[in-house]
């Protein structure tokens, strides 16, 4: 079966210009287009549910909750390319956001990001932002601003809580 969260057929060749060009499937399996959050910065950040950073989960839906309503979008993309940390199918991965976590804020289905098998999104932030926006482990963050135009990556070990990402959301918004 053809991937779903690979750049649709009719936009091959087509110069992504912004983050808004992109399109992720949702855990749930419907269509994800980065568009709908236009005026929004979105936070991407690569998630994964047997890491050692898993308990940024918290500091995620902290930060999501405290911002939410002045037009922050936090978005998680479950993947399994570091040393399989996210086995889980995406009901399970959901579940356990969920369950575990109290995460309301959107997911994609598990996607690669890293390497030749990247969802483009992602090789477009290593395009446009250069080797801090190509994750180097679970955890790591992207922003993306109001106008889909790339802004700063954050590594893995730096928390959502973290000033750095707290200051640079909030001139984004």
């Amino acid at each position: 079966r053809r991937r779903r969260d690979r750049v649709p057929d009719e936009m091959e060749g087509r110069q992504m210009t912004t983050a808004h060009d992109f399109s992720f499937t949702a855990i749930d399996g419907k269509a994800l287009p980065l568009s709908q959050f236009k005026g929004h910065p979105v936070l991407v950040v690569n998630v994964a549910s047997k890491c050692g950073l898993t308990p940024q989960y918290e500091g995620l839906v902290s930060l999501y909750h405290d911002l939410k309503d002045k037009g922050l979008v936090v978005l998680g993309v479950p993947s399994n390319q570091f040393m399989g940390q996210e086995p889980g199918t995406n009901d399970e991965i959901a579940s356990f956001c969920s369950t575990t976590f109290g995460v309301d804020f959107p997911l994609t289905e598990k996607t690669d990001v890293k390497g030749d098998t990247a969802h483009p999104f992602y090789k477009w932030m290593k395009q446009e932002l250069g080797e801090p926006a190509d994750p180097l482990w679970n955890f790591h963050k992207l922003l993306v601003g109001k106008d889909g135009q790339p802004i700063m990556a954050f590594g893995p070990r730096t928390e959502p809580t973290a000033p750095e990402i707290r200051q640079a959301v909030e001139a984004a918004l």
